[in-house]
């Protein structure tokens, strides 16, 4: 038993017309057909090199962030930033470390969390509820004092005194600075 259906339709591999037989007929010929299958077989083939890769690249951060203790590489990779960064974090006090000898240094994972948990460093929008007459700029600490630029910063880092960044200039107190310089 043969159908007489006659139906016009336009081949979904090489978008050609044609008169299907059928009303679900998709392809022109046996050529297409078979050409769109391997078409398909390759699509998911891609797709799933694809979706390995991805794994691939999300297992190691998966592993981390079940991790307690990381070392400074670990952390790194979980931030998305190099090793220097994260030393500098180290040395500056964002990130607390235990240093357990010359090579093994970690890092509690709480405290990865916790830096995103800090609330930004104060701005100008912070500055304005300040009289700028109570802040010395940087400039003007090393012309009073004739202390260098390096010296200040590790004076400032050492006494951990609160510093205001504005665009082009960083503010520090004057009462700080005055009884750090005259004792």
């Amino acid at each position: 038993m043969s159908s007489n259906i006659r139906i016009q339709r336009i081949c979904k591999h090489c978008g050609s017309e044609f008169t299907g037989k059928t009303t679900v007929t998709q392809y022109c010929g046996d050529r297409c057909a078979k050409q769109a299958y391997k078409l398909r077989g390759r699509t998911l083939k891609i797709e799933h090199s694809n979706e390995e890769t991805f794994n691939t690249k999300i297992s190691p951060l998966k592993h981390l962030q079940a991790k307690e203790f990381l070392n400074v590489r670990e952390v790194a990779t979980l931030l998305g930033c190099s090793i220097r960064t994260v030393y500098y974090y180290i040395g500056s006090g964002k990130i607390n470390a235990v240093n357990l000898s010359q090579r093994l240094t970690r890092v509690k994972r709480s405290e990865i969390d916790k830096l995103f948990e800090q609330p930004a460093s104060e701005t100008v929008q912070d500055m304005i509820q300040y009289n700028l007459s109570d802040f010395y700029s940087m400039k003007e600490v090393e012309t009073k004092y004739g202390i260098s630029e390096k010296a200040l910063y590790e004076l400032i880092k050492r006494n951990s005194i609160p510093k205001i960044k504005n665009s082009r200039n960083v503010f520090v107190p004057k009462i700080l600075i005055d009884k750090i310089m005259h004792p």
